[in-house]
């Protein structure tokens, strides 16, 4: 599992947010990234900050717990 919290260079990545993003805010959420090999995470409001990046099982593992309840 790769977990790093890093801005990196990821310039060349296409950012997208969540359709299930209800908040009055439109900046107020994650953007996720994808490649084959590595999902990075972003907070909207500050997307030069810093990154994480995630394997694509921990990334289904956490995608698996959010969405109980």
């Amino acid at each position: 599992m790769i977990r790093k919290a890093t801005a990196g260079n990821a310039s060349g990545l296409a950012w997208f947010k969540s359709s299930y993003s209800d908040s009055s805010n439109p900046n107020d959420c994650v953007e996720v990234a994808n490649t084959p090999t590595t999902i990075h995470v972003r907070d909207s409001k500050n997307t030069a900050g810093p990154r994480l990046r995630l394997s694509p099982e921990a990334w289904a593992d956490f995608v698996a717990y959010a969405s109980k309840g």
